[in-house]
């Protein structure tokens, strides 16, 4: 979560010579450049950004729910459709390391151009392949795994962007927002790509090739702000991001309960079993497409409540009701009938990952120095996202031996490990980022 779904100006100060803020946020700090004296809505420059990022979310979920339809329908494996989501998550999950050490070091904007365009090309050429008739198995991991190097590089760049192009009072806003556009992508992208492969099996990629092209041509309507002044640190500095979240006595805790979660419940994991569970009951793909879509739903709820939520509810709680609600989803999968309440039950979980996600984020956006800020997020997306494959392959492999309830019964066990963290002192007495505690 991500997450995800889920922003850096020059500091003198080295920021390993003392621990990070336990609670109290950085309400003071230099802007890199001047940020528009507007409303949220009228800030022109942000609105292209999470414009842009959208229809890249989309394009990405469009074709990600693709790959293992295209997968499960030329091999019969559910084992196999994982293997393709896995890599694609563990190429994700590796590049964002290398994608939030870019973010501190070269221009954001052009990182995020480049990125959408190579996607747009891969995908265009791997449709025109499938509309010639050539659908190659090992080619469709290709394209999945650069497509996720693309999208772990670029993450990093347009999450740490946030924080140069909006007020410090908006920046909570602006996060909230973000997990709309990021889980309105999860809620369309499968719908789409769901029937758009009834229609044909290319269509998907298809999707995805225009809305890559679209996000690099509104990135040119985002206004260009200054590289990052990173201090020359040598190989040291690459893994500062690293060194500054295992140091926060706040960070720390939620990025296990994360990272865990992710294991259990990151949306690749939950699409596949949903898919694999739908099929072997006897659905059709456009019936698993509105499953899905009922799924992500949850997410998009999450996301419009954010913002009010975040307002109103103090973090401890969100965090301690968000985990533990996990164990329970899980025991309800392994019971419900049919398949559309399988879609209910997910989308009850990802209710949460918006709140989570923007509750955390702007945590990280306020403590965290200006110039860590793309390796520590670079450093969260890797840390959130590289044990993800595990889940993705084990759901795989734990259908095709025993079938969806005991798929279930392991989430079950794990989300209840990463809720555990959750009661840590730490969490539980996390006060609000607009309070100073003492």
């Amino acid at each position: 979560m991500t997450v995800d779904d889920s922003a850096t100006r020059p500091q003198t100060q080295e920021p390993q010579a003392a621990e990070p803020p336990a609670r109290e946020p950085q309400t003071q700090e230099p802007q890199a450049a001047p940020v528009e004296k507007r409303s949220l809505l009228r800030n022109g420059s942000f609105q292209a950004l999470w414009s842009s990022e959208a229809l890249a979310g989309v394009g990405e979920n469009a074709a990600g729910i693709a790959y293992p339809l295209l997968i499960l329908a030329s091999t019969g494996s559910a084992a196999y459709a994982g293997a393709v989501g896995s890599a694609q998550l563990l190429a994700n999950g590796l590049a964002s390391f290398w994608g939030g050490i870019l973010a501190d070091r070269v221009d954001r904007k052009r990182l995020l151009i480049v990125t959408s365009v190579v996607r747009a090309v891969l995908l265009g050429m791997f449709a025109a392949l499938l509309f010639a008739g050539s659908m190659n198995v090992p080619l469709a991991f290709v394209i999945a795994i650069v497509s996720g190097c693309c999208h772990g590089v670029s993450m990093p760049a347009g999450m740490a962007m946030i924080k140069q192009l909006v007020r410090p009072d908006q920046l909570a806003q602006a996060t909230a927002q973000n997990q709309i556009r990021w889980f309105g992508a999860i809620t369309a992208g499968p719908s789409i790509g769901g029937v758009l492969y009834g229609m044909a099996r290319a269509l998907p990629f298809v999707a995805g090739c225009v809305s890559f092209a679209a996000s690099a041509v509104l990135m040119l309507f985002v206004r260009s702000v200054p590289r990052p002044e990173t201090p020359g640190e040598g190989k040291k500095g690459l893994f500062e991001g690293f060194r500054y979240l295992t140091r926060d006595p706040v960070l720390r805790p939620l990025m296990i309960s994360i990272t865990l979660s992710n294991l259990a419940f990151n949306t690749v994991g939950m699409s596949l079993a949903v898919i694999a569970t739908g099929k072997d009951r006897g659905a059709s793909d456009s019936f698993i497409g509105l499953t899905l879509s009922v799924a992500g739903t949850g997410a998009l709820v999450g996301a419009l409540l954010a913002g009010t939520v975040i307002k109103r509810v103090r973090p401890s709680v969100i965090f301690m009701a968000g985990y533990w609600i996990g164990p329970l989803a899980a025991a309800l999968l392994m019971t419900v009938p049919g398949v559309i309440p399988l879609g209910i039950v997910v989308a009850c979980v990802y209710v949460r990952g918006p709140l989570i996600n923007a509750l955390f984020l702007t945590y990280a956006a306020k403590t965290v120095p200006d110039e860590l800020q793309g390796r520590v997020l670079g450093a969260i997306v890797f840390t959130s996202t590289i044990i993800s494959p595990v889940g993705v392959l084990a759901i795989g492999a734990i259908f095709d031996a025993w079938g969806p309830v005991w798929v279930f019964a392991t989430v079950g066990v794990i989300a209840t490990l990463a809720a555990l963290p959750t009661l840590t002192r730490s969490i539980r007495t996390l006060a609000s980022l607009e309070e100073n505690p003492s």
